[in-house]
């Protein structure tokens, strides 16, 4: 055979230089079968462990419980056996699939007092419900109930220390500094309860037959009430315009013809 000659190569066109074949080199797994990567195989750890065991799948199957058993029963007509269930079924099924436990709620002392802007102790407010309403009274403090305790004073206009809900009273831009007043600790929601005599449902009694029952105020209400007028009217009379204020508390608040509440400023 004549020797073969090898043909040099032909040139690039454009300049393009011609890279060599290169020998493509087939990727070797370096893992066992069982691995993927390091750390990761391809079957999980604890059925490797079972297939390598040497004892059987089968004694490591565990013996299930019966969930009836057979009873015998008396009787000709009855069958003479019975199956029955070991583990008996609910009396009582849930309404919901899913049912929710209930949310725990707080008492209702512990709730949060959303109390206006407007109301702060000193303001002078406008009742607008109760027995009062009508009359302009000073507003003491805020109760842990969310109660306003206000007072008129008493020896004003008449109405004394009461409680009445912030959705009935209208707050005006007057105000009196009550820096000097110091309210007793026992005034609070708890001293305005009023006790009921009790009533005897074991004797007989006419039923249309008026109540007997009448509020008088205790000694000790009646010292409280002379001791905050004292310091409410102190508050007032040291102003330039006490004598203005007064006047102002003892008027009635009303409407007329032609006077509408939402463009009237109090």
């Amino acid at each position: 055979m004549a020797p073969t000659e090898t043909k040099a190569a032909a040139p690039a066109k454009d300049g393009k230089k011609v890279r060599k074949d290169r020998k493509k080199v087939q990727k070797v797994n370096k893992y066992p079968a069982s691995l993927l990567t390091s750390g990761m195989y391809r079957i999980v750890r604890r059925k490797m462990i079972k297939t390598r065991l040497p004892y059987s799948s089968d004694a490591e199957k565990k013996t299930k419980k019966p969930v009836t058993i057979v009873k015998k029963i008396g009787g000709a007509k009855n069958g003479g056996e019975r199956t029955v269930l070991l583990r008996k079924n609910k009396s009582d099924l849930p309404t919901k699939r899913f049912p929710s436990k209930p949310t725990t709620k707080a008492c209702f002392r512990n709730h949060k007092r959303n109390i206006r802007k407007s109301l702060k102790p000193g303001k002078v407010l406008i009742l607008l419900a109760g027995r009062h309403k009508g009359k302009r009274v000073v507003l003491l403090k805020v109760l842990q109930t969310g109660l306003l305790l206000v007072t008129g004073p008493f020896l004003v206009n008449g109405c004394p220390m009461r409680r009445i809900a912030q959705n009935y009273v209208i707050a005006t831009d007057t105000r009196i500094k009550l820096k000097d007043l110091q309210l007793p600790e026992h005034i609070n929601d708890r001293y305005f309860r009023r006790v009921h005599p009790k009533k005897d449902s074991r004797t007989e009694r006419d039923i249309f037959a008026r109540k007997e029952f009448k509020y008088v105020p205790t000694e000790q209400r009646k010292a409280d009430q002379k001791l905050v007028d004292t310091a409410v009217l102190k508050a007032i009379k040291g102003r330039k315009d006490g004598k203005l204020i007064v006047r102002y508390l003892k008027s009635m608040f009303s409407l007329r013809s032609n006077m509408y509440p939402h463009r009237m400023k109090f």
